[in-house]
């Protein structure tokens, strides 16, 4: 067996910087901490972060009053920020920029009376908490068949912004739906997909040519993640999405197969390299890492824990 490595894979700026605030709030704090949302969509990092006494709750009723709150990487709405600081919740914000952009961009959509069309899933925190920005003003589309369909009070002033965790291809034809409905149509300077989502989607579009199968190591709840094994997936081979090495089968396998593996964004590279070790263990598996794009991107911890840096 052949085992074709993407790079990159796994951790992302905005996961590095998020666990890293969490992290770093357990050394100075210590437990019990409170964290709004999970802190990235995979089972293995809660679930570690649990074990330490790190609460992850889904309403701030849960945190006592004067408690610590950390906002998780996909961010929150204002209406959360409100209700954080009228129970004087020491709030420690880890949403990662990228989603803060997107928040941004709606800010000014919003102030200019534009009515919003935001692309991305339904029930997706990040969607949640941008939605936040301008509840009365935003239209979610999911698919090219919303974006058909869906209705604005004035089809000259429609502007767009999307999920930073959307798959390229599908994000790229959703617009051009809208644009073609909506001539005038705004969005935004930059694309709102982030820089990571699509380095690691190019990178399985590349290997997936040469595999016979693809390994996507990240949780089911992970936007990015699961868009990864459906680019597998559209280009003809059988591809998984799994949270580790418990998760394979060996009959998913034969002997003399190329298996291309990645690693979502917020996924542990402790797992993908589990899953090497299985192929290694079951077929004697050789690896051979492919670099697609080098990624030399680093966020700042909110500013109450970068005195801590080195």
């Amino acid at each position: 067996m052949r085992i074709l490595l993407a790079a990159p894979r796994g951790f992302c700026a905005g996961v590095n910087m998020a666990i890293e605030t969490l992290e770093r709030a357990l050394r100075r704090y210590g437990p019990p901490l409170y964290v709004y949302h999970e802190i990235v969509h995979n089972r293995w990092v809660v679930n570690e972060f649990v074990q330490r006494g790190v609460h992850f709750v889904e309403s701030l009723d849960l945190v006592p009053n004067g408690g610590i709150v950390i906002f998780s990487a996909h961010g929150v709405s204002p209406e959360i920020r409100r209700e954080a600081a009228a129970r004087n919740l020491h709030v420690i914000d880890a949403t990662c920029p990228l989603v803060t952009k997107v928040h941004r961009e709606v800010q000014r959509f919003a102030a200019m009376g534009y009515t919003i069309l935001l692309i991305g899933h339904a029930g997706h925190d990040e969607i949640i908490g941008t939605m936040g920005e301008a509840p009365d003003l935003i239209r979610l589309i999911k698919d090219e068949e919303e974006a058909l369909t869906v209705d604005v009070p004035d089809p000259e002033h429609v502007a767009y912004t999307t999920q930073t965790t959307l798959s390229v291809m599908d994000a790229a034809r959703i617009v051009e739906c809208l644009r073609r409905r909506f001539p005038k149509l705004v969005g935004p300077a930059r694309d709102d997909i982030c820089y990571a989502t699509q380095n690691r989607q190019e990178a399985v579009l590349e290997l997936a040519r040469e595999a016979d199968v693809f390994l996507v190591v990240g949780s089911q709840n992970s936007s990015n993640s699961r868009r990864l094994a459906e680019i597998a997936q559209r280009t003809g081979i059988p591809a998984y999405l799994v949270d580790g090495p418990e998760d394979l089968k060996k009959e998913w396998f034969s002997a003399e197969q190329t298996v291309g593996i990645t690693a979502g964004a917020s996924a542990p590279e402790h797992l993908v390299q589990g899953c090497i070790e299985f192929l290694r263990a079951h077929f004697f598996a050789t690896v051979e890492e492919r670099v697609i794009r080098t990624e030399n991107v680093h966020f700042q911890l909110p500013p109450e824990l970068r005195q801590d840096q080195p």
